[in-house]
């Protein structure tokens, strides 16, 4: 799905279009967010491609949904 990727002043946020959702960025597995997963505020998991640390935002990309393990 595409993702849009942006800074905020209390972070991060993604927007993901066809889902008309907006979320903060509230966990990533690396501090460059690039090549792992993001946790948003809803509690989606989403896999990002793996993208230069010095990546100019906000940056559209593909993003996969991941599937939370209870």
């Amino acid at each position: 799905m595409k993702v849009t990727i942006g800074k905020t002043e209390g972070g991060f946020s993604a927007y993901v279009a066809k889902k008309d959702l907006e979320e903060r960025i509230v966990a990533a597995e690396n501090p460059a967010l690039w090549g792992g997963w993001i946790e948003l505020a809803n509690g989606w998991r989403l896999a990002l491609p793996d993208l230069e640390a010095s990546t100019r935002l906000p940056v559209t990309v593909n993003a996969r949904r991941l599937d939370r393990v209870i």
